[in-house]
């Protein structure tokens, strides 16, 4: 499956890489490890040295080795978010005004495009992919897809709101798969096909705990 090839941020991430950025906009050189653990209310550096480095293979971070603000973004970056998106009105772009719940504070550009979107898990159907309720699932705009991609879709006649499937191809069919066994496939035949609405794929995760 394709998902290997997911990036995931855990939220205690999210908030290590908007306080860097928000530092350095402000004084113009990045913050200490004492710092970024004060800002987050941390008692111990441990735990945030991990993020930290694991930020750094991810290459969203780079290290200056034996200097006490080691650590730094890869890029300069622009103050920008990606846009949380709710119910969509029917017939309306995706990103339109009256479809967004709201933005979130976070570099889109960390997930390959200036133009993904957010949408929020709800429920347990894509659980085995390590999905859950609350996270933030990433989206590239597109409205193609091939066989294992993790897909956001509406489908015509379901409630408004977007959802993530495992998009597979099959004699002429098409099979949104969830990721939980509990779940059965939907399975559009012939004209049927038509009713998906494919939105973007899965760019990315901002998990929903520390």
């Amino acid at each position: 499956m394709l998902y290997n090839a997911v990036m995931t941020i855990t939220h205690r991430q999210k908030q290590i890489i908007e306080f860097i950025i928000s530092f350095q906009e402000k004084e113009s050189f990045s913050p200490s490890i004492r710092e970024i653990c004060k800002a987050l209310g941390l008692v111990s550096s441990g735990s945030l040295i991990k993020h930290i480095r694991a930020l750094e293979l991810n290459g969203h971070l780079t290290r200056s080795p034996g200097k006490k603000r080691a650590w730094r973004l890869t890029e300069q970056r622009q103050p920008s978010s990606i846009p949380l998106i709710g119910q969509i009105a029917a017939g309306t772009p995706i990103l339109a005004e009256e479809n967004r719940e709201d933005n979130i504070p976070f570099d889109p550009t960390f997930f390959g495009s200036p133009n993904v979107f957010a949408l929020r898990i709800k429920g347990d159907s894509m659980i085995d992919v390590k999905i859950c309720d609350g996270d933030l699932a990433i989206i590239r705009p597109q409205n193609k897809g091939e066989n294992e991609e993790i897909l956001a879709v509406m489908v015509e006649g379901m409630e408004p709101e977007a959802t993530l499937k495992i998009f597979r191809l099959r004699d002429n069919k098409v099979e949104l798969h969830s990721a939980n066994p509990s779940y059965k496939p939907l399975v559009f035949k012939g004209n049927d096909r038509e009713k998906i609405k494919i939105l973007g794929k899965l760019a990315g995760i901002i998990q929903n705990k520390p």
